[in-house]
């Protein structure tokens, strides 16, 4: 872990002490154990006395009871300083992904953000917890196991001195392997989690067209890749108990036939050699302990690098210093504006120019990738330009800042976004502060009140808007736009799902609000009332004018218009 996550230890500094500390009390214990063993054997069952053998079984009672006390206030300091790490680390994530563009999320990709916050954090969350409780209990174990068994007999403890740096190689040289592997599996873990976002979104499109088979194929692909990742990190990682067993059953082997024969010639006492393999058998158990640790901390150090590379992301958009919004200068104002989504990729738009006064309604058609819905997110600068200047009331928009940019521009999708919720929760995110009389005008200029009068404002909105036909979804997302009461007001293909007589009620409606429209559709009746309409065709403006003016001058706005007009007049 790097600055921004360190950093967020650091109010739990006290907690990340207390608990390796407390750990390394109940070491001292543990190891006082093995000798007050030696002493039973030696003197209570070699002198047959029972007065001693039961004091130090009390004794050992005591010491157990008081390891098991300061162990449960360690994992308690270690569980705090984990967990309240972890949920900052979230907090800042969150604040810090909802401060990205959204070019930045495009190029992120929402299915990775979504693992950084959840899976990618269980396992910094869970490697911080073992690391405090572990990372320096293992070792105190191995080193004070190994200066007890000194002092017991110097002689026998050269096992000692050979089996730990065997050991701490063959820890180091797997920890090396394996922590490569598991970063493969984390990356083969967004492939498999990107997939099944798309697959579940697209669920619909899946089934229409009869791609099952075709997804079927490209998820096993990635699964199989994740499958083959996984087991590489385990075959390696699955080698070191058996390796450390290994090591330590053979250093307690020789342990136990040279013990015995410094028995025999009387160097040490039995009692002795049942305490030096006590402390060999307590370092395998720690080892193995050390091992998985390793295994848990690889993996965090993995997820820590990924979720560290997030708030690293140079955020694209600055925001402004202006919170004035001033009623003065044109609306809207385009000069010369390009923009491309990626740096190497085509342009989107390609030298827009154009301006609309306050109080207009501009109108925007063209066909399908056209550049419509893109210009709209420059509007909101969800998008900055690649080259030229946008103004909004006679100021740039990158002078703005944001909150006082969106404050004052609203906007309502083609693919309306509700909330899970209540249908007057997800207006009142538009003004928290409006009164039932004003969710009510607003309704009724969408065209919503009617049938939200008989579901009731407290009617439950599921996730997405579910429970709710397209067309109501998208009047209910008109509807919270207009609640903002904006200077600007976006509508991006938002009357798509309505039939002709209802988006005739909704522009006659539209029309009576007196902050400046813009109207981007495919449909020439949306758009033919408005002041100034602009035609796109392949990210460029090939016309702009009033209808009449269009249909005089323009081919490609007097093919859309008459061959909507027809179709209409066939229905």
């Amino acid at each position: 872990m790097k600055n921004v996550l360190f950093s967020h230890l650091r109010p739990y500094a006290k907690e990340c002490v207390l608990a390796p500390l407390f750990k390394l009390l109940e070491v001292v214990l543990e190891l006082l154990v093995p000798l007050v063993v030696a002493a039973i054997v030696d003197v209570g069952i070699a002198g047959s006395n029972l007065p001693y053998i039961i004091k130090m079984v009390v004794l050992m009672f005591l010491l157990g009871l008081a390891g098991l006390a300061v162990s449960i206030t360690a994992q308690y300091f270690s569980a705090k300083a984990a967990t309240c790490f972890a949920h900052d680390v979230k907090r800042d994530l969150f604040k810090k992904i909802q401060a990205l563009s959204a070019g930045d999320v495009d190029s992120i990709g929402p299915a990775t953000l979504l693992v950084r916050m959840t899976n990618d954090m269980n396992f910094v969350q869970s490697g911080l917890n073992m690391t405090l409780r572990l990372l320096l209990r293992s070792p105190f174990v191995v080193l004070g196991a190994a200066v007890m068994a000194f002092l017991v007999d110097v002689r026998c403890a050269l096992v000692f001195a050979v089996a730990i740096p065997l050991l701490a190689l063959a820890v180091w040289i797997l920890m090396a392997l394996t922590v490569p592997r598991y970063k493969m599996v984390q990356r083969n873990m967004d492939k498999v989690l990107s997939k099944s976002r798309e697959n579940l979104y697209g669920s619909r499109v899946i089934r229409a067209f009869c791609l099952e088979e075709d997804e079927d194929k490209a998820f096993l692909s990635d699964n199989s890749s994740l499958l083959k990742s996984q087991i590489a990190a385990s075959r390696i990682s699955s080698l070191t108990n058996p390796l450390t067993s290994v090591i330590i059953n053979f250093a307690i082997i020789i342990l136990i036939y040279y013990g015995a024969l410094r028995v025999d010639l009387g160097y040490i006492s039995q009692g002795a050699l049942i305490a030096l393999v006590n402390y060999m058998s307590q370092i395998l158990t720690e080892l193995i302990k050390l091992a998985n640790l390793i295994i848990t901390i690889s993996k965090a150090i993995a997820s820590a690098r990924r979720v560290e590379a997030v708030f690293e992301t140079p955020e694209s958009q600055k925001d402004g210093d202006d919170d004035a919004f001033l009623q003065q200068g044109d609306a809207i104002s385009f000069d010369n504006v390009s923009f491309r989504y990626f740096p190497n990729a085509g342009l989107a738009l390609d030298g827009i120019s154009f301006s609309i006064g306050r109080g207009k309604t501009l109108g925007i058609i063209g066909g399908t990738g056209s550049g419509k819905s893109t210009l709209a997110c420059l509007l909101m600068r969800l998008y900055d330009p690649s080259e030229g200047k946008i103004e909004i009331h006679g100021k740039n928009i990158l002078s703005y800042k944001m909150s006082a940019l969106r404050s004052h521009v609203a906007m309502a999708l083609q693919k309306a976004r509700l909330f899970s919720g209540t249908i007057e929760s997800n207006l009142r995110s538009a003004n928290p502060c409006c009164s039932e009389d004003e969710i009510k005008k607003a309704l009724e200029t969408a065209q919503a009140w009617d049938f939200v009068q008989k579901k009731g404002l407290s009617c439950k909105v599921e996730s997405g808007g579910k429970n709710f036909s397209g067309g109501q979804r998208q009047r209910l997302s008109v509807a919270r736009a207009v609640l903002r009461n904006p200077d600007i007001l976006i509508l991006d293909d938002s009357s798509s799902a309505l039939d002709y007589a209802t988006e005739a009620s909704l522009r006659t409606a539209l029309s009576k609000l007196s902050c400046t429209k813009v109207i981007i559709s495919q449909r020439a009746s949306s758009v033919m009332a408005s002041d100034l309409i602009l035609v796109l065709d392949q990210g460029r403006l090939v016309a702009s004018g009033t209808h009449d003016e269009l249909l005089k001058s323009c081919e490609i706005y007097r093919q859309i218009y008459h061959t909507q007009f027809k179709e209409a007049s066939n229905v």
